[in-house]
């Protein structure tokens, strides 16, 4: 079974490497990515972040110095949503892409506003590279 994907892109000018070392530092999160994180904190081995969910737990497996910035998202009932994000190079900059995947039972009112989410995450990616290097 596959499930409806939506990739979702945002051009950064900023080298790909400073993209993904930025964007794949968890104390970054809350920075850039408030669909995901309005604040986060490590708990041993783990990184939890506030989230509008909730409480949930979030792991890069990486290798994030490649580029690969693909991430789970543990929910608060234990549920794991795998979320591709890549930084690929684009000329002198960098295009961030993320592969949005429409859950099961996932409306399609809901689908459009995680995918709104995620556009407004990755311009505000964008938005504080580009305006750190001015």
């Amino acid at each position: 079974m596959t499930w409806e994907a939506r990739h979702l892109a945002q051009s950064i000018e900023r080298d790909p490497g400073e993209v993904a070392a930025f964007a794949g530092a968890y104390e970054n999160l809350p920075r850039w990515a408030g669909g995901l994180s309005a604040g986060i904190r490590r708990d041993g081995d783990r990184w939890i972040t506030d989230s509008p969910m909730g409480a949930v737990g979030v792991r890069f497996t990486g290798p994030v110095e490649l580029g690969i910035l693909d991430h789970d998202v543990t929910l608060p009932d234990g549920t794991v949503v795998h979320n591709p994000l890549r930084v690929l190079r684009n000329d002198a900059g960098a295009e961030v892409v993320f592969t949005l995947y429409r859950l099961p039972r996932t409306t399609d009112e809901a689908f459009e506003q995680d995918a709104a989410h995620v556009r407004a995450d990755l311009a505000r990616l964008r938005d504080v590279l580009e305006s750190a290097r001015r």
